[in-house]
């Protein structure tokens, strides 16, 4: 799905409201992706500098609201935009345009809401695995040590704990989305990584994060949530992932709350760290996907802390998942 099929279902899905719109795409060093303009009964036409996304979620908002700011009169069109994203896009007065038809704009003493429209499904791409569940703990590995693009099948199949028969197929998906460049008969490389970072942070939340899920519990003492820096955790076994991992590596989070990757079973894991199960708990515990240690005996590698921070979306995460980034990860990307 690209820009131009995701404004244009916009703008056929804004005339059952009467509002007419033509897009034109920018030619500028893209700050912008393009200018969109609104023609309304009883109203100026409006145009509104645009940016263009297949979805929209909490990691993007600090972004967003810098360019509401500095490229303003703004508009996000997005194919797809969560209900809790819209509502924060509103308090913080942010136009958007769903490919739907859903709208909200605000701006000189014009205000639009439409909401309630479904979107269409699109269809997944057929033969493409390269997103899967398994596809994402292979390109998890490829991200944080891109030199095992050129490693054999069998060694890069036991180093992710996936199938052999698997590998080929997940190659072929990243070539044919323009993140995998054959430069010889033997040699290929990453392509477009900070937009394969994007996406992988993306999916991992939607389709590999959440079968990862061992539980959420609580501290049996109140005072453990305060002191978890000194919990002992199980070496290479068990990690800090999202909040506390960003407090790692930065010095500059207070979680509010604590994000566990582990391999241990979940007996050890109460009797270990006297966790008690609890749905409105403060403790997230996840299951251990990568084989091999990472950078830190503590915390799961930045990348995974980064990822973790910026799909939580507010604010304090988003500028602890900038520092880890700006810190540890920009020199690969």
């Amino acid at each position: 799905m690209n820009e131009q099929y995701i404004i244009q279902n916009a703008i056929h899905n804004l005339h059952k409201d009467e509002i007419r719109a033509e897009w034109r795409e920018a030619t500028n060093d893209g700050i912008i992706d393009g200018k969109l303009t609104l023609y309304m009964k009883y109203h100026p036409a409006v145009v509104l500098n645009v940016e263009v996304k297949k979805e929209l979620r909490g990691m993007h908002l600090t972004i967003m609201e810098d360019k509401a700011r500095s490229e303003a009169p703004f508009m996000i069109v997005a194919n797809r935009i969560f209900p809790k994203v819209k509502q924060e896009l509103k308090e913080k007065k942010i136009n958007y345009l769903e490919a739907s038809g859903n709208m909200f704009l605000l701006m000189d003493g014009l205000y639009i809401n439409i909401d309630g429209r479904k979107n269409e499904v699109t269809a997944v791409t057929g033969g493409n695995r390269a997103f899967t569940k398994t596809g994402l703990q292979v390109i998890f590995q490829f991200l944080i040590e891109e030199e095992w693009v050129n490693r054999p099948y069998r060694e890069i199949a036991q180093r992710t704990g996936t199938g052999l028969g698997n590998i080929n197929n997940i190659f072929n998906g990243l070539a044919q989305e323009g993140y995998l460049l054959q430069l010889t008969k033997n040699e290929q490389k990453l392509e477009n990584k900070k937009q394969l970072l994007e996406k992988w942070i993306l999916e991992y939340e939607k389709r590999l994060k959440p079968t990862l899920n061992i539980g959420t519990f609580r501290f049996l003492k109140e005072e453990d949530f305060y002191n978890w820096k000194e919990i002992p955790l199980k070496n290479q076994e068990t990690y800090w992932g999202g909040e506390p991992a960003g407090a790692i590596y930065t010095n500059y989070l207070r979680p509010e709350e604590l994000t566990i990757y582990t391999a241990e079973e979940w007996n050890d894991l109460i009797r270990n760290y006297r966790l008690v199960p609890d749905k409105q708990g403060n403790v997230k515990v996840f299951k251990k996907f990568w084989k091999h240690d990472l950078v830190n005996e503590n915390a799961v590698h930045p990348l995974l802390a980064y990822a973790d921070l910026m799909n939580k979306g507010d604010r304090r995460c988003t500028e602890t998942a900038q520092r880890i980034y700006d810190e540890y990860l920009q020199d690969k990307f």
